[in-house]
């Protein structure tokens, strides 16, 4: 089958969030699925099936399946264009386990359309407490993460948190976040997410999904620019349309090849 590896919501190589792209054929087994992103072992792996409305999309981290990604889907949509699978004017529509995603092209940027996660307001488990270090300024939740915003950008760029103590959170992932100090940026944030796989995920569209909607409800706007504060970063604009987020990221292939499976 064919295979990529793309770096997603960057436009340079080696930076970004890495993506493996296997475009199938014919369907495989989701052990076998399963089996592919652990030899890959990149944060998400996406499995594109062609059908008859578009694509067939699933994503897999090297421990799991997840409901939704952003970074995966990204480079998805990018590799079809590239490939020619998508004329460069044609919308990529992909079934997911989240329902019906579009992305469009849009100039060197990619448009994907979302559902908006919003998180409702709690209280801050004290395992999360322990892992975070830091007095939280807001903890909310939504249907798979924490979203805790802290006091500064410093706060979230500087947190060194307990992983193993992490993985007992009840939940995907948790999404830390404050303002950004520069006019360049709206927000920045940070996501961690040992239970699934990744200690630190390197830029992460579904956690925008609900960050959009957070900010928008502070900031008085629906419109943003964010940078994700891991080690290789990454950008993302996004739009908030009620219940939609329009998630809009670069992307550059890094690896093409050929995945020999029997």
């Amino acid at each position: 089958m064919k295979l990529f590896q793309v770096d997603a919501f960057t436009t340079k190589p080696f930076t970004g969030n890495p993506a493996g792209v296997c475009i199938l054929s014919e369907t495989i087994p989701n052990s076998d699925m399963l089996k592919i992103a652990k030899e890959l072992n990149l944060p998400e792996t996406a499995f594109l099936h062609k059908n008859d409305s578009g694509y067939n999309l699933r994503w897999f981290t090297p421990q799991t399946e997840i409901e939704l990604c952003g970074h995966a889907t990204l480079a998805a949509a990018h590799i079809l264009w590239e490939t020619g699978d998508l004329a460069q004017d044609e919308r990529a529509n992909f079934d997911t386990l989240s329902g019906r995603l579009t992305a469009n092209k849009n100039g060197t940027w990619i448009d994907l359309d979302f559902p908006a996660e919003y998180a409702k307001a709690v209280a801050a488990p004290v395992e999360l407490t322990e892992v975070l270090g830091v007095a939280p300024k807001y903890v909310g939740k939504n249907r798979f993460d924490y979203l805790v915003e802290l006091e500064s950008e410093a706060e979230v760029r500087n947190l060194k948190p307990d992983f193993n103590l992490l993985k007992i959170v009840p939940c995907r992932g948790v999404i830390v976040t404050s303002k950004a100090d520069t006019e360049v940026y709206d927000f920045v944030s940070r996501f961690f997410a040992p239970a699934i796989g990744i200690d630190e995920d390197p830029v992460t569209g579904s956690a925008h999904c609900c960050l959009g909607p957070y900010w928008e409800l502070r900031l008085k706007k629906s419109d943003f620019v964010a940078f994700q504060l891991s080690e290789r970063g990454g950008v993302i604009k996004v739009r908030v349309k009620t219940d939609r987020v329009i998630l809009s990221g670069q992307a550059v292939t890094v690896i093409k090849g050929e995945l020999i499976y029997k």
